[in-house]
């Protein structure tokens, strides 16, 4: 009789373990934080550069969220962001002129690959590596902008928090 009065409390206790495990891996996760452009490392090609650019990524269940807010050259203030499975189909994109979708692959877990497509067509290619520390971050962007120029920036954030 006290079997079954204490398995379902066991049941849920190990429910809630593994759900808190879940959580603690997701906060963990290399690529996740607040990600601040550190403008001194960062190459633009073609360019202008940003002046400041401020990211936001989460990551859970499998999927990245990504939210930016970034200052362009010519002071306007620009919102972006997207939500995407990791190897799963194309996600809408927002704040981004040369694109409507993204992809994304997880290589490892300090290493993401990423594919930006307009109307279907590819049109960068983006490398994401986390430093061994996890304190920052190196973004490289390979392909053609809106106006059909070659890009190739190299981009590094520092963690904010």
């Amino acid at each position: 009789m006290r079997i079954r009065l204490f398995a379902p409390l066991v049941a849920l206790l190990l429910l809630a373990g593994v759900v808190a495990t879940n959580v603690a891996r997701a906060a963990d996760d290399p690529a996740a934080g607040t990600w601040k452009l550190n403008l001194a490392k960062s190459k633009y090609s073609p360019g202008p550069a940003p002046k400041s650019q401020t990211v936001t990524i989460t990551i859970a269940d499998g999927a990245e969220t990504y939210s930016a807010e970034t200052v362009d050259a010519s002071g306007k203030t620009v919102s972006g962001g997207f939500t995407a499975k990791f190897g799963g189909p194309d996600a809408p994109i927002t704040g981004v002129a040369y694109a409507d979708t993204i992809a994304l692959k997880r290589v490892s877990p300090t290493h993401i690959d990423a594919t930006l497509k307009k109307g279907g067509e590819v049109m960068v290619t983006v490398k994401v590596i986390i430093a061994a520390d996890g304190k920052s971050r190196t973004v490289t962007y390979t392909g053609k902008n809106e106006k059909g120029q070659k890009i190739h920036d190299v981009v590094f954030f520092d963690k904010a928090m």
